[in-house]
């Protein structure tokens, strides 16, 4: 995948998490640049999505670790321990919100 097929599809993942997360209590800021996205909850934590242009990965960042995901067969996978970006996510915004949220 060229640069320019990746931040499209990185635009489309962080159009799905902002359109979730409007809908709980998370409060959402991006970086000057738009890559970084950061949401904090209530409890004072915090999850931070990147978009890693040179690796072609989201970046997933939180208080239990950090998560790397690559488009496979046109979903984000971690290839670490298999997860899914957005089952991951939903898991930790879960954690961080307590709230279930579907991206």
């Amino acid at each position: 995948m060229d640069e320019s097929g990746f931040k499209e599809l990185a635009d489309e993942v962080f159009e799905r998490i902002e359109a979730a997360i409007d809908a709980s209590d998370a409060d959402i800021e991006y970086d000057s640049n738009g890559t970084v996205l950061e949401m904090e909850f209530a409890d004072g934590s915090k999850l931070i999505v990147n978009r890693h242009v040179p690796n072609r990965e989201i970046w997933l960042a939180a208080k239990s670790g950090g998560f790397h995901y690559a488009m496979v067969d046109g979903r984000w996978f971690s290839l670490r321990d298999g997860s899914e970006l957005f089952a991951k996510l939903g898991e930790l915004v879960q954690i961080g919100a307590g709230t279930k949220l579907d991206f």
